[in-house]
């Protein structure tokens, strides 16, 4: 007990030969163990979770220039609109294990493991080991990294690089040596070889910190710095050299941008519009975004997602830096709640105010933090508080703290409305607060009594999160748009994310080869959808099953072509592809509406016979215009012009197709 209270102290390395169990390892290793299950309980129920990335990850099993490239399909006619990293991964795994759902979602759940790991080591530096264990814990247990470290989007990869990016700049601070700034900046770089400018949000902190609270003299610190910036300059650089000096003809087409460009796709699409919301790459925000504003993470589907502890966190956060202003300058303990808290800020202001594309789940990218800076400066005030009884500042500081999470758990707990969560509300605000009276009156309180109120106030705050993740971990989810927890309000203005068999419901249940239960109605070409409850899907932009015609007539003879077929759209492209094994062409990318390639391009592919069907409709999800484009003049439209005139008109399944190679009709 003397060590949740006190902190750690310094001690000598004792070399030993042999591993012996104590609390601390047993903990870490049943944290990590209880992650692990529960990230990979039921994982494959997701089947192929987003279709969109695990067709690009089938694709990379298969060519390593689709692998290379981050191509959709094997043949490589267009990329994701991503740069490739997390597909490396996936497709790395497909390599070795086949094309699965365990193939595709284990290395993320791993991740997630990782990050957990992370976290309990920077928490450990500065504090006691039970709080390292609770701030990994509490990471685990967020409601959105419960999601994303299940499914297959890039923001598990992400979180992991970031986490250790700020891992390593701790350890700089700590030892004065350079080396881990340089990994820091390469684990920067491969951020933005994840998902672009969203790894830069935590590169402030990192400056700032280091320079404030890193060994040496001023100069050093700069030059340190320097080299952390060389690092992620040359591991992102490299790739991006690459794609851009290769000859267009001999890589495939970049979705997302319009001049077929990765660093426009980085400053335009993934860039500037996200924030601005401006027209790149043809979509705009497209109603994907909730209201903008200081409130954002606060309210609606975000909120249950990742903000319980928000509002502490920003409390310790000030409180604690207060507590720690009289500290070295190269105190770690400040040093960890600066980095953890100015980027848990950066990111959650620009999640907030960014007027671009804006899904829930971004929000996972909050959870170490938030987590990591409520422990540490809960721990900082305790501290503070058992060392000086006569504190009153700490103790009404933690007070203020735990009645403010218990009163806001109350909140989210009852926006489902429904049961057991319902139930949780009254046993999470009356415990609250009784804990929240416990902290004022700390300083009478034994070192016995106080285990017994940190043990509550732990079990109290992680209550809420752990309930929602909890149902995020029994739901499968799929599609391209997913939220965690039972509540499903405010998000997406009706694209999406809500529950199956309602508006917005997505694919049904998988199998291993990501064929869902039959029985379902036809809902996009050739694609089922209405799935039964207990799926979370991507509405109408969620992949879904092929028709079995369908997949059987594109899959003869499909060794004599390029492409067993190309359709607008990547959703209904990645579908079909996954069911067949073959290469199918995604006109326009991810929305139909990239000019990926030229009428003149395919006229001469179809012209060659490497085209064997073109599958109408398509398009995000139905959107727009002829083919899913948004513009008439638009290369999908032209293509779609061009067949429905020059070729006869069949129904395949629930499909309307066309057989490229029987001639002009």
């Amino acid at each position: 007990m003397t060590q949740l209270l006190d902190p750690p102290t310094a001690t000598s390395p004792t070399k030993t030969r042999s591993w012996r169990p104590t609390p601390e390892r047993t903990s870490l290793i049943i944290l990590l163990t209880l992650t692990a299950a529960a990230y990979l309980w039921t994982l494959s129920e997701s089947g192929y979770a987003n279709q969109y990335y695990s067709a690009a990850a089938q694709a990379g099993g298969e060519s390593w220039k689709a692998w290379f490239f981050g191509a959709l399909d094997a043949s490589s006619s267009i990329t994701v609109d991503k740069p490739p990293a997390s597909l490396w991964v996936m497709g790395l795994s497909v390599r070795l294990f086949g094309l699965s759902s365990w193939s595709i979602l284990v290395p993320q759940a791993l991740m997630g493991v990782g990050t957990v790991g992370l976290v309990f080591a920077i928490v450990k530096k500065v504090a006691p080991w039970q709080a390292a264990i609770a701030a990994g814990a509490l990471t685990a247990l967020t409601p959105a990294a419960a999601l994303m470290f299940r499914f297959n989007n890039p923001d598990a990869l992400l979180l992991l690089l970031l986490v250790g990016a700020g891992f390593s700049t701790l350890k700089a601070i700590e030892t004065g040596k350079g080396r881990w700034m340089v990994l820091a900046g390469a684990l920067l770089g491969f951020g933005f070889l994840t998902k672009m400018l969203q790894a830069f949000l935590i590169i402030p902190a990192i400056a700032v910190v280091y320079l404030i609270a890193g060994k040496g003299s001023f100069g050093r610190r700069v030059t340190h710095g320097i080299a952390c910036f060389v690092a992620m300059v040359a591991s992102a650089g490299w790739y991006i050299a690459i794609v851009e000096l290769i000859p267009e003809s001999w890589r495939p087409y970049i979705d997302g941008s319009t001049g077929n460009s990765l660093l426009e796709l980085t400053l335009g699409y993934n860039g500037v519009g996200r924030l601005n919301g401006g027209d790149y790459g043809g979509l705009g925000n497209a109603g994907f975004s909730s209201a903008a504003g200081v409130l954002r993470l606060f309210q609606g589907v975000s909120g249950g997602m990742v903000s319980w502890l928000l509002p502490a966190a920003l409390l310790l956060l000030v409180t604690g830096l207060v507590a720690l202003r009289k500290a070295p300058r190269t105190d770690l303990t400040r040093a960890t709640l600066m980095l953890s808290g100015a980027t848990m800020l950066v990111t959650g202001l620009v999640f907030s105010f960014m007027e671009g594309i804006y899904h829930d789940y971004y929000v996972v990218a909050l959870a170490p933090w938030i987590a990591i800076t409520a422990v540490v400066g809960a721990a900082v005030l305790w501290r503070s508080m058992w060392r000086d009884r006569d504190n009153l500042f700490a103790r009404i500081t933690l007070a203020v703290a735990m009645a403010g999470s218990a009163m806001w758990g109350w909140v989210l707990l009852g926006q489902s409305g429904e049961q057991p969560y319902d139930a949780l509300r009254w046993p999470v605000l009356i415990i609250g607060l009784g804990v929240a009276a416990a902290f004022v009156f700390a300083d009478r309180l034994t070192r016995r009594a106080a285990t017994a109120v940190l043990a509550a106030a732990a079990v109290t705050v992680g209550l809420g999160p752990a309930a929602y993740a909890i149902q995020t971990i029994g739901t499968a989810h799929t599609g391209s748009i997913v939220t965690a927890g039972p509540y499903e309000g405010g998000g997406m203005g009706g694209m999406g994310g809500g529950r199956p068999g309602g508006a917005g419901g997505g694919p049904g249940p998988q199998t291993q080869n990501g064929t869902p239960p039959t029985g379902q109605a036809p809902q996009m070409p050739g694609m089922p959808g209405g799935s039964p409850g207990g799926t979370r899907g991507g509405g109408m932009m969620g992949g879904g099953a092929v028709d079995e015609e369908l997949a059987e007539a594109v899959s003869t003879n499909a060794g004599n072509y390029t492409w067993v077929a190309a359709t607008i759209g990547s959703q209904t492209a990645a579908g079909l592809q996954l069911e067949t094994g073959e290469a199918v062409m995604a006109i326009g990318g991810f929305n139909g509406t990239s000019n990926s390639i030229t009428l003149e391009q395919f006229q001469e592919y179809v012209a060659n016979g490497e085209i064997h069907y073109f599958i109408a409709g398509g398009g995000m999800g139905g959107m727009g215009g002829r083919g899913g484009g948004s513009d008439e003049t638009s290369s999908a439209s032209q293509i779609s012009a061009w067949v429905e005139e020059n070729f006869t008109q069949t129904t395949i399944g629930s499909s309307t197709v066309y057989d490229l190679t029987e001639g002009a009709a």
